[in-house]
């Protein structure tokens, strides 16, 4: 069985870092290959580009643009009455996914309106939502590009978030129908939200393009006091044939480079390659508390 590949969330790892270009630059002297990051529009795409290369890594996953943050948005794709908006957000993250290299939108589905009624604007938030992602596969398809559904727990993180399950998302990319369309899997959501994450993981790995970490309720390093049995679970992923990325999409506790001791007794475990040539870090990392 291959070794799970990670990727840096750089909008979570280094906030000691102001940035992404130091925070690329971070994520590459810690062994990582891969990095992801919400949404990187504050900086040119080409100068990003650039110091991924700089630093040997590679985009993996970018999110659709929040909308207007002020007024409490959090996405645009299910939002009614947004879908111009959605659209426009669309074209600017293709934009800079094809300048970044990078593979996969996480396409954003937005909070249920503020004074609204979940249950009563369900069905036509959901009509929305696919009307949109019909929309964005067509776009995305065009580019090679794969777009994403992540489920955000409703319990702690955003009470008002559309998407909040596994099983609604799987339902709407069955109703959507297009291959290029697949489910993220933060576990961090997922146990919040529904636990099973076992028999969870087994049924909708298949079309899992994406997995994000964190502890819980603490969402810290997978190494931090919490409910998840990180070895366990990782061990399930590969044991399931995942080959995708595993985003570390979590508040480091301290310093994010001493809190990798989690992921660099993995990869010495797995025979990461960059760890096993290079010896990354052997200096700068602490041993295992394990």
């Amino acid at each position: 069985m291959a070794p799970l590949r990670f990727s840096a969330n750089l909008s979570w790892l280094f906030p000691e870092l102001p940035g992404l270009p130091a925070r690329l630059r971070a994520a590459g002297s810690s062994g990582f290959e891969a990095v992801e990051v919400a949404w990187p529009y504050a900086e040119p795409p080409e100068a990003l580009a650039r110091a991924a290369r700089e630093a040997g890594l590679r985009l993996v996953l970018i999110n659709t643009p929040p909308g207007d943050q002020e007024k409490g948005e959090m996405g645009l794709g299910a939002v009614p009455g947004r879908q111009a908006a959605f659209r426009e957000g669309l074209e600017q993250a293709v934009r800079y996914a094809k300048a970044l290299g990078c593979p996969r939108i996480h396409l954003m589905a937005g909070r249920v309106p503020q004074g609204a009624d979940r249950i009563a604007v369900k069905a036509e938030m959901e009509i929305v939502f696919l009307e949109n992602l019909r929309h964005a596969a067509g776009v995305l398809a065009e580019e090679n590009l794969v777009g994403l559904l992540e489920p955000i727990n409703t319990r702690i993180t955003d009470p008002q978030y559309f998407l909040d399950t596994p099983q609604q998302a799987a339902a709407i990319l069955q109703k959507v129908g297009r291959p290029n369309l697949q489910l993220q899997m933060d576990i961090f959501h997922w146990q919040i939200m529904d636990g099973n994450l076992t028999g969870n993981i087994q049924e909708f790995l298949p079309i899992v393009g994406h997995v994000q970490v964190a502890q819980v309720p603490g969402r810290g390093e997978p190494s931090s006091p919490g409910e998840l049995n990180f070895p366990y679970l990782f061990q399930l992923l590969e044991d399931e044939g995942y080959k995708g990325f595993v985003g570390c999409e979590y508040q480091p506790r301290g310093d994010t480079v001493e809190g990798l001791s989690w992921l660099r007794s993995y990869w010495d475990r797995r025979g990461h390659p960059k760890v096993a040539s290079e010896g990354l870090h052997t200096t700068h990392m602490p041993p295992d508390s394990e």
